[in-house]
């Protein structure tokens, strides 16, 4: 690895650590997610046959310029954790920036999730699969339950602070400048440009796509899960489906006082327990007590 990439790659986890500060230090490893996470087979295990209590292996989605090992990975070890057969992959990445995922155009990485899917259900004899995703992540989770022609092999979209309805432009900039940093972005735009950035607008071709006709698809159970705060996916309503059958959730509904942010979406606790409500409805329970997530 080079000095540049090593710089590059020790600064963007250095962000996301900042924001994980969200599942208040330890707790997130020790309470959250037992000790015996690793047993329960870990990440992208193939060989893991889901149970009866969780039926569908769930495969967990990461948000623009992130991978599949820093956005939605301590929400997956919690998950797997309880039993769960997790699964994730880096999207979206071009060969110039293998530390950056979710850059290609919508359609293009729906494609390569789409085949993810396939493979996962192949490996794990599972009739369907639960899709939970976080930002772009979230966005993609319900494109592909829509434009992808896999409705029957999707159980449940969760989509965490997801731009439904389009992102604004200098949304997706702090977020960019955030993770990235100007000059990481400024490269990456004179070397492949960024059709992910016109893709997530208001407008996009995957926005204009997803919207026309009916969002939410039959048989498929969605939940919409965003912060009040959100400061990058704005307004926040813009997440939100609108349609009949599908759950929006404000983590504020459950956690007046929890102010967290976009990037803490993806670590927060009180986020994460509306997903694992999402997830298995019957089991579901009230959070007793309220974590206080990033806000940034």
């Amino acid at each position: 690895m080079t000095t540049r990439r090593w710089d590059f790659a020790m600064a963007r986890g250095t962000k996301r650590w900042l924001a994980a500060i969200g599942l208040a230090g330890a707790l997130a490893l020790s309470a959250a997610v037992p000790a015996q996470a690793a047993a329960a087979g870990g990440n992208n295990d193939f060989a893991c046959r889901p149970g009866a209590a969780h039926p569908n292996p769930v495969v967990l989605l990461h948000g623009t310029f992130a991978t599949y090992y820093e956005d939605l990975n301590f929400l997956q070890a919690d998950l797997a954790a309880r039993g769960y057969c997790t699964f994730s992959l880096t999207y979206g990445a071009y060969p110039q920036f293998p530390f950056v995922g979710g850059l290609k155009p919508v359609a293009e990485s729906s494609l390569e999730i789409k085949d993810f899917v396939e493979r996962v259900r192949a490996a794990t004899g599972a009739a369907k699969v639960d899709v939970v995703g976080h930002s772009e992540g979230g966005l993609q989770s319900i494109y592909l339950a829509k434009m992808q022609g896999i409705q029957s092999e999707i159980g449940k979209v969760v989509a965490i602070a997801p731009p439904t309805h389009g992102a604004n432009a200098s949304g997706l900039l702090t977020l960019a400048y955030t993770l990235l940093g100007k000059s990481t972005w400024d490269t990456i735009v004179k070397t492949i440009g960024l059709p992910i950035f016109a893709d997530e607008l208001d407008g996009g071709a995957a926005i204009v796509a997803l919207n026309t006709g009916p969002v939410a698809q039959p048989g498929i159970d969605y939940t919409v899960i965003t912060s009040r705060y959100d400061e990058l996916v704005t307004p926040t309503e813009t997440s939100f489906i609108r349609e009949p059958g599908v759950h929006n959730r404000y983590v504020q509904d459950s956690c007046p006082f929890d102010p967290v942010g976009h990037i803490g979406e993806a670590y927060d606790l009180n986020v994460w327990h509306l997903v694992r409500n999402a997830l298995d409805p019957a089991h579901a329970t009230p959070i007793k007590v309220c974590a206080v997530g990033s806000p940034g």
